[in-house]
């Protein structure tokens, strides 16, 4: 499979071959060189999605001779409800071709496209504002995202935190300062997916498999940190975060309802900025929520100005632009039962459904 294209720019044609037939070390070296280059271009997603679900990782590398210019992770996703589609990067936040020059991210996409017509999916979604062309339509005006700069001194931090959040951070650790709260990190995760899926029941979305959590933390080993909150020694929160070059991202965060009262998730988060700054990142980035929701009022008061998030989509079986989250009004009917749900029960069906929201 390859695709060459040549212009009066470059001397050398683009060749775009499977990411998985080049050495895997190449293309870790690549992302981590890029400066576009980030967590969601790296292959442990794509080893999730398959160990959950079975789907096939057809990420591709563009070339100049034997130089690598571009990337472009790719998963080939089944959804029972939802019909076939390519997505870069599938159950991530981001993704989206990375390359040296615009050639390079044309070709890119425009095998992309290829496959995608071969294999006859709705449509291919980069999550990523990269603009390939005019056929690839804009999907704005769902999510917004959320980035804060992390100072390395901690007062300079608390000050740049609004003041009603500020107090609330004060009164977590205070709380924590007379033994009732207290923050673990840990290495197993059976104890954050317990905490997780509770509170994605009460949310009413539908948890993923354990299998594609232990796999992505094992893929990310390198970057990951789980960390529990305790109150009055009970287990009420947990989060799961990245560091990814200068940034943290606290990526998946679980709180039972007695976590509000003991400002279990403020101090969470702000123990999270502190470790993370100690190590030497200087951004702390929230991740995206749907515009409007109750995660994305919580993220503004923390003072981060909500960015809209744009991806890009091109349309092959589908007719519409992909709104496929839990919080599209279609499915209003659907988390109002799931929250219902007794836990065990919901974490039983809940891997089955989550395979629908890539």
């Amino acid at each position: 499979m390859s695709v060459a294209v040549a212009t009066a720019a470059y001397d050398a044609p683009v060749t775009v071959c499977l990411a998985r037939d080049v050495e895997a070390s190449a293309v870790a070296a690549y992302v981590n060189g890029h400066p576009e280059g980030a967590l969601f271009h790296r292959n442990g997603w794509a080893s999730a999605a398959k160990a959950a679900y079975g789907f096939e990782d057809v990420s591709l590398a563009a070339f100049r001779g034997e130089n690598i210019v571009g990337l472009l992770p790719l998963i080939d996703v089944r959804a029972p409800l939802l019909g076939r589609s390519l997505v870069s990067t599938a159950f991530s936040v981001g993704g989206g071709p990375i390359a040296d020059d615009p050639v390079a991210i044309a070709a890119l996409c425009d095998e992309a496209a290829a496959i995608g017509a071969d294999r006859r999916v709705n449509y291919v979604e980069l999550r990523s504002d990269a603009a390939p062309g005019e056929d690839w339509l804009e999907k704005t005006g769902v999510h917004a995202s959320f980035e804060l700069p992390l100072p390395a001194d901690e007062n300079e931090n608390l000050a740049m935190i609004p003041r009603k959040r500020r107090a609330e951070i004060r009164k977590a650790i205070k709380a924590a300062d007379a033994g009732d709260l207290a923050i673990r990190i840990v290495r197993d995760t059976d104890e954050f997916y317990r905490l997780y899926a509770t509170s994605l029941r009460d949310h009413g979305t539908p948890v993923f498999p354990k299998t594609y959590l232990d796999t992505l933390v094992r893929a990310f080993a390198d970057c990951t940190e789980i960390s529990i909150a305790d109150f009055r020694s009970k287990p009420v929160a947990a989060l799961l975060s990245f560091y990814d070059k200068d940034t943290v991202r606290p990526y998946y965060i679980g709180a039972l309802k007695e976590a509000r009262n003991a400002r279990a998730a403020e101090y969470l988060y702000w123990s999270q900025m502190r470790r993370a700054a100690a190590k030497g990142c200087v951004r702390f980035d929230f991740g995206r929520s749907k515009i409007g929701s109750g995660p994305y009022h919580f993220k503004k008061l923390w003072g981060a100005e909500p960015k809209p998030v744009a991806y890009r989509c091109k349309l092959i079986g589908a007719r519409d632009l992909p709104d496929v989250n839990p919080n599209n009004p279609k499915f209003a009917a659907f988390v109002a039962m799931w929250r219902r749900l007794p836990a065990p029960v919901a974490n039983r069906l809940g891997p089955v459904l989550a395979v629908n929201f890539p």
